[in-house]
């Protein structure tokens, strides 16, 4: 098998080219000192099949949301990520990075979280169903809510944000156990796991010829930007929507520890050479891209689980 035998899901499927664009600055660019030039920006989008008129339009997007700023440098405005943006990225980072590291420690705690509202309040009760989701709750009943662990805080302030105006609602925010956690009526059953493990056996599927070209060495730099950027792309919906229940309410075998040896594997080994395709595409409009250009890299060391980023931050990242 050659490169050019490699088939690598194209990054920009099912993504803006907005997101794409905050995929990328937060994988690779890590200070918001860096000036950088909108036609380093189109080259750079253009990897990924994205038009001039696409480019600036999520630029233009990207600075109305706060995430990047413009300033004056000689004769044309640049951009660079806000300091805000910059430390957004490295929290999701490290979160993407992370997750499925290690078993989160358990101790049998769930918030619960049960509301009434009256038929006048419909809006506001399916506003509060998707906060609810949002922040990681699962429906158990129509309107009693979980999720694993004990921090109560960001229910109650969804809660009364949505429900305080809302005259007849009633609700309330529990810590709970289960007597029978692990049995047919208890919380797991609240979620679809099945569709869970099927989509990471769909990922791992997916990936396994990229994963082993990666191993082989037989992945060009142009190749591996975009396939890492589709890896990352993949992967983070996992850490987001997989509540990270503990072993024994899970089906076994359950797939996220092969799921996220695959993500490994790609992320890692094609991250330098995705970084120097960025900087050969952006160093004409650029010419400082090598110095501020970097990668964020997954620790497998679980005592320092921590990503590593490139040449400019010099090394892990602070907490």
């Amino acid at each position: 098998m050659n490169a050019d035998d490699v088939r690598v899901p194209r990054a920009q499927a099912g993504s803006s080219p907005q997101h794409l664009l905050t995929t990328v600055l937060g994988e690779y660019l890590d200070s918001s000192d860096a000036d950088l030039p909108s036609a380093a920006v189109i080259a750079i989008l253009r990897e990924f099949g994205i038009s001039e008129s696409s480019a600036r339009a999520a630029l233009s997007r990207l600075v109305k949301r706060g995430l990047i700023a413009t300033r004056r440098k000689g004769r044309s405005p640049v951009y660079h990520l806000t300091p805000q943006a910059i430390a957004k990225h490295r929290s999701r980072m490290r979160h993407f990075l992370n997750f499925g590291s290690h078993p989160t420690p358990w101790t049998g705690e769930w918030v619960l979280a049960s509301f009434s509202v009256p038929n006048a309040g419909q809006a506001s009760r399916h506003a509060l169903r998707r906060s609810l989701t949002a922040l990681g709750f699962v429906g158990l009943y129509d309107s009693v809510w979980i999720r694993p662990g004990s921090d109560a805080a960001p229910a109650r302030e969804a809660l009364h944000a949505l429900l305080h105006h809302v005259e007849g609602a009633r609700w309330s925010v529990l810590h709970a156990r289960f007597d029978e956690e692990a049995g047919q009526h208890g919380p797991a059953s609240a979620y679809d796991l099945t569709s869970l493990a099927s989509a990471y056996s769909i990922f791992i599927e997916q990936y396994a010829e990229l994963r082993a070209a990666a191993r082989n060495g037989e992945v060009d730099p142009a190749r591996a930007l975009v396939a890492r950027t589709s890896a990352m792309d993949s992967w983070r919906k996992f850490a987001d929507v997989d509540p990270d229940l503990p072993p024994h309410l899970l089906p076994q075998p359950w797939p996220r520890q092969e799921a996220r040896e695959t993500f490994l594997d790609i992320h890692t080994t094609l991250g330098s050479l995705a970084q120097a395709r960025l900087v050969e595409v952006a160093t004409p409009y650029w010419p400082d891209a090598a110095s501020w250009i970097t990668h964020f890299q997954a620790s497998r060391d679980l005592s320092r689980p921590e990503p590593t980023g490139g040449k400019h931050d010099g090394g892990p990242l602070a907490g």
